[in-house]
């Protein structure tokens, strides 16, 4: 059963396994330096759909019967999915999950939704709730461009800091039956809020919630980060990945020979010109479906910390002037030695 090391931090004596997986993404996520990596590439940002909200639904869906493929489930195996999205009141999720007829608990983490959905699946699978519990997050450009900044027909400029939304989902299924790759811990974050109000660089937001979350983790279990293959962080981009790095380096940790990044990773800068990089609940649950997964399922990596960065606004928050506060979720990942 799991148990409580620290404040929000804890592990599990029988680990719970990574039974299935699968990552969906878009035209220009397929193009970038992970594209091979992806189970899918969607061409059609609209999916075949009326409205790219219905086509955010779709990437979902995509995902979940996927990964229910690859561990020969079906939809009536699953006990639960927790779900989320940007989207208002996480209808994206909503509406994919209106589909399956699955117990659902929806989630609002943002882009840190995918290590908060691994949290809540391996816990209630560890309890015995769940015999396979699924975790699901997606994001859309257009949707959260939408959403957050300005009509797409506005033609706006983004700044140096800015990052570009991805258009992905993934989906991961727990179970105690089978698999190599498992959870054996994590680390809930706590909220930070240093104060940063501009909506075009969320990842000097965010920097400062994964050093928390990671500081925690690694003093409460007594480890050092060479004593992980990665650090994986999603999404901060390359603007709040140098901050992360400096942060920690000022408390005595470097995990820059450990540390990688979703948001840096999914896309090429120079010629895909997306700025900081990627962003999105969809952005590290596509990038951990599709390399980090796949990489430990291959023997390629043995044990990685997965800590999803979320920033916590909305629109009328930052109409009316607030601050940024952001949060970050840890899982441990480990491959099983057979």
């Amino acid at each position: 059963m799991a148990k409580r090391i620290a404040e929000g931090v804890f592990s599990m004596d029988t680990p719970v396994r990574i039974h299935g997986f699968a990552a969906v993404a878009g035209e220009k996520e397929g193009d970038g330096p992970l594209g091979s990596c992806f189970d899918r590439i969607i061409p059609d940002s609209h999916f075949g759909m009326d409205t790219w909200e219905q086509a955010e639904t779709r990437f979902q869906l995509e995902a979940v019967s996927l990964a229910l493929e690859k561990a020969q489930l079906s939809r009536e195996d699953l006990d639960s999915i927790c779900a989320g999205d940007l989207i208002n009141q996480c209808t994206g999720s909503a509406y994919s999950v209106r589909e399956l007829d699955v117990p659902f608990l929806g989630l609002y983490g943002a882009c840190s939704t995918m290590a908060e959905g691994l949290i809540i699946s391996a816990v209630l699978t560890d309890s015995g709730i769940a015999r396979h519990a699924a975790a699901v997050t997606s994001s859309h450009f257009s949707t959260a461009e939408r959403q957050f900044r300005f009509p797409l027909s506005y033609g706006g400029q983004r700044t140096p800091t800015a990052q570009w939304t991805c258009t992905a989902s993934g989906a991961v299924i727990l179970s105690r039956e089978c698999g190599s790759v498992c959870i054996t811990g994590g680390c809930i974050g706590r909220i930070t809020d240093l104060g940063v109000t501009d909506i075009n660089n969320m990842g000097s937001a965010m920097a400062p919630a994964a050093a928390d979350t990671i500081m925690r983790y690694l003093s409460a279990v007594g480890t050092a980060p060479e004593d992980y293959d990665f650090i994986v962080t999603g999404d901060l981009g390359i603007v709040g990945s140098s901050l992360l790095l400096d942060i920690l380096m000022k408390q005595g940790v470097d995990i820059s020979a450990q540390h990688r990044d979703c948001g840096a990773m999914i896309f090429d800068p120079e010629q895909q010109d997306t700025h900081c990089g990627g962003s999105g609940c969809g952005c590290s649950a596509s990038v951990l479906c599709g390399h980090f997964i796949p990489m430990m399922m291959r023997g390629e990596a043995d044990s990685i910390l997965f800590a999803a960065t979320g920033a916590l606004m909305s629109p009328l928050s930052l109409q009316q002037g607030e601050s940024i506060p952001a949060v970050a979720h840890l899982v441990h990942l480990r491959k099983e030695k057979l």
